[in-house]
């Protein structure tokens, strides 16, 4: 099994709180780790039809049943079990009574806001990292990685891209969206999701979007929430602390996972890829969801932002680290080019920040520094 970045977090929370959440999107290797990190308790999933109707009937008589050390999957399936939660939690009020699991981010945060609060920590998982994969000692390629994404079934069991995403993409789309929202037209809604997956590292317009789905906007703004609440997709927003008073205030789209963005673009192969019209905005969305793992996996939220004025002078990811930013440029070419720091500089000049505050990351396989500025290799990124 591969060494998940997130487990000595898990632990070290469940030392503190009585109650542990991950959530994270659907298939990111949140039973698996919970069962290998916990043998000793006892496992159930509220997707069984059979623990749901006893869990919903009888929330006493469930919890009862389950003991005092429980890993409770699909745990939002059954939103009134949080209050029962409560209840035992105030009673015994001990460290690690229950670990909670799901894959919808509304549904489960909203129940856990008004019944968990100050009872639950929450932490976020997210499919493989390259960090991770390259630690098992997999060998990964840039233009592989991207297609064939993240997720560990396809590792685990050895199944090619081409055949987890579609099975994926269906499954998501009946379940879990039918779940969060009445979508009647699961065609509609799948073109939806192939136009935002063509919106990549754009600004979005969501009025663009929806003229071009052919639904209004309120209905592209409603199918977003939904992206966004099962995380699927993650709107990275615009930094404008008052660098330029002319700057661009629209946020930035991007997914989950590169590989089941490159199948809602329609690739079938890895061998697309290094000439795909889209390549350098798949490579800017690894980069980015490799710094957003990093940092669920540390039990943290992305202080995330881009920077764009009203030139296009734009800098492709901003990391707020308290009261100081890192700025990155993101480039998929594997040669270095010197003007790929241009933007930074005009932004570090702004922004008044050092060279070791800004750093290119780029396609190829090593890291050097160019006139104090590095350049490090997507290997090698770190944030």
């Amino acid at each position: 099994m591969i060494y998940r970045d997130i487990s000595e977090k898990v632990r070290s929370l469940a030392m503190k709180f009585p109650v542990v959440t991950l959530t994270g999107v659907r298939q990111s290797g949140k039973s698996t780790l919970l069962k290998n990190m916990f043998p000793d308790y006892r496992y159930v999933s509220l997707e069984d039809p059979d623990f749901r109707k006893f869990a919903s009937d009888d929330a006493r008589g469930f919890l009862d049943s389950m003991g005092k050390h429980v890993i409770i999957d699909e745990v939002q399936r059954v939103p009134d079990l949080f209050s029962y939660i409560q209840g035992r939690v105030d009673a015994i009020n001990q460290e690690g009574m229950y670990i909670l699991s799901g894959s919808s981010n509304f549904l489960l945060m909203e129940s856990i806001s008004q019944s968990l609060a100050g009872r639950a920590a929450v932490l976020k998982m997210t499919p493989f990292s390259a960090h991770e994969l390259l630690a098992s000692k997999q060998e990964l390629s840039i233009d592989n990685y991207m297609f064939t994404g993240s997720f560990p079934r396809i590792y685990d069991k050895d199944i090619p891209a081409t055949d987890y995403y579609p099975s994926y993409i269906q499954t998501y789309v009946e379940r879990d969206v039918r779940m969060l929202k009445n979508i009647t037209s699961t065609t509609m809604f799948m073109r939806f999701l192939r136009l935002c997956a063509g919106r990549i590292g754009q600004l979005l317009n969501v009025s663009s979007l929806a003229n071009e789905c052919g639904i209004s906007i309120a209905t592209a703004q409603s199918w977003l929430s939904v992206l966004e609440s099962s995380y699927m997709i993650y709107l990275l927003k615009p930094y404008y602390r008052n660098f330029n008073k002319r700057l661009v205030k629209s946020a930035k789209l991007y997914f989950c996972d590169t590989g089941l963005a490159s199948a809602l673009l329609g690739m079938d192969s890895a061998n697309q890829m290094p000439m795909h019209y889209m390549r350098g905005e798949i490579f800017e969305n690894m980069v980015i969801n490799e710094c957003v793992k990093t940092m669920y996996n540390n039990g943290k939220e992305p202080n995330i932002y881009f920077w764009r004025d009203s030139n296009n002078n734009e800098v492709d990811l901003l990391i707020e680290k308290g009261m100081s930013l890192l700025a990155i440029e993101i480039k998929s070419g594997a040669t270095i080019n010197s003007s790929w720091k241009d933007g930074l500089m005009k932004f570090g000049a702004t922004a008044g920040l050092q060279a070791t505050d800004m750093k290119v990351i780029y396609g190829g396989d090593t890291s050097l520094l160019h006139n104090d500025i590095l350049f490090q290799s997507w290997k090698e990124m770190s944030f």
